[in-house]
């Protein structure tokens, strides 16, 4: 992986760390995760309207990544109800590395070297260290069952985005009506919530398309390194996120336990180098 990819991944996962922070102290995740939704739409519409209609053989994998996020949000929802941020959070994503780099080996044919696994599963280890509380009774094991399905669905639209923007012969096309179908999610929840919708401050909806906006750029850069890099590698720099936002909440809002999470952060780190320096 180049330096210029390792840092576009660095900076996606630093945004996805930020919208996350944004919409933390959200009170109807449902109506949140719509304003997210439509955030994501406006600059699909630009991306969609500047660029050239994308392959037909990537319309399947659209479909099929917008199926997928539905029940992610779901799960997202679920989990959330019945556990903490700060666990369901990391198990969920730290999954997803190991769980990519296997499925692009199978299904897609990317032949990763040793050091490249060595730092995928670095990466992997490093993020479950923040929540292996989660694992001794810390969480109800529903909320653990959920936490885990969203770590299988993260780690299947990953794939099926993966693929679909290769296919697509433009980028920045497979993105925008990727963002633009998220039309569906937002039809959906703001017109069966409307007296939710308007019940929530203007701050908050604000903020949640200002957090849709950040998590589609977030998501963008992700997909344009998927198209050049391997899937594998680029998931597991991807899911630094979760070590930003434990170093921001150590470093910023004082959180604890400081040595756990900074210990979590050196082994991601070394993740990070080891990916870095594979060819």
């Amino acid at each position: 992986m180049t330096p210029a990819i390792g840092l576009i991944v660095l900076t996606a996962a630093l945004l996805h760390a930020l919208w996350n922070a944004l919409v933390k102290g959200s009170g109807d995740k449902t109506v949140m995760l719509g304003c997210i939704a439509l955030g994501h739409v406006f600059p699909g519409l630009v991306m969609a309207g500047l660029s050239p209609l994308p392959d037909l053989a990537s319309v399947p994998f659209m479909i099929a990544s917008i199926m997928v996020h539905w029940v992610y949000f779901y799960l997202l929802n679920t989990a959330y109800r019945l556990g903490d941020l700060s666990l369901i959070y990391p198990i969920s994503r730290g999954l997803a590395p190991v769980l990519v780099a296997f499925g692009a080996q199978f299904w897609v044919g990317e032949s990763l070297p040793v050091f490249a696994w060595f730092g995928i599963f670095c990466v992997s280890a490093g993020i479950m260290i923040l929540s292996r509380s989660a694992f001794t009774g810390a969480l109800p094991a529903n909320a653990l069952l959920a936490a885990l399905g969203i770590g299988v669905i993260v780690a299947s639209y990953t794939l099926i985005d993966g693929m679909g923007v290769r296919l697509s012969g433009h980028a920045m096309s497979y993105i925008g009506w990727l963002f633009t179908a998220k039309l569906v999610i937002v039809f959906y929840v703001f017109p069966t919530r409307w007296e939710r919708v308007r019940a929530m401050p203007t701050r908050l909806l604000v903020m949640g398309m200002c957090g849709g906006l950040i998590s589609g750029a977030a998501y963008a850069l992700v997909l344009y390194a998927k198209s050049i890099a391997p899937l594998g590698m680029v998931s597991a720099l991807r899911e630094t996120s979760v070590i930003f936002a434990a170093l921001i909440g150590v470093v910023w809002f004082g959180e604890g336990p400081k040595t756990q999470r900074l210990l979590s952060a050196v082994v991601v780190g070394a993740g990070i180098a080891a990916i870095a320096v594979t060819r």
